[in-house]
């Protein structure tokens, strides 16, 4: 009933965004063999040669956070900052005020 949903995985060494199905197990890169991150439904990825969304993309994954479509109509997954300038505003944010650096993350203003 589910098999044509699919999600996407990158790999962040490669740059690459694949879409593939749901289901248990590691999924490794056609690239290089190394394992790859589940990203969720709702992520777009940045252009391979874009090395700056490339380096903004590796905080926030190894923060936790995903791009999940959120609520029954597929409204995206929420704030994610793009630049490099955003990610180190938050990171300031959650040194100062004492919240966890993925909620930092995840906040639309600062």
């Amino acid at each position: 009933m589910f098999g044509h949903s699919r999600t996407s995985y990158v790999c962040l060494p490669c740059r690459g965004a694949y879409k593939q199905g749901y289901g248990d197990g590691v999924r490794n890169c056609p690239r290089c063999g190394e394992a790859m991150i589940h990203v969720g439904s709702a992520f777009q990825p940045p252009k391979r040669r874009d090395a700056e969304g490339w380096r903004v993309l590796s905080v926030v994954l190894h923060a936790g956070l995903r791009f999940h479509k959120r609520g029954c109509c597929g409204d995206g997954s929420g704030y994610r900052p793009r630049t490099l300038s955003e990610v180190k505003a938050r990171t300031a944010l959650a040194r100062r005020t004492g919240e966890p650096f993925a909620e930092a993350l995840a906040r639309p203003v600062v």
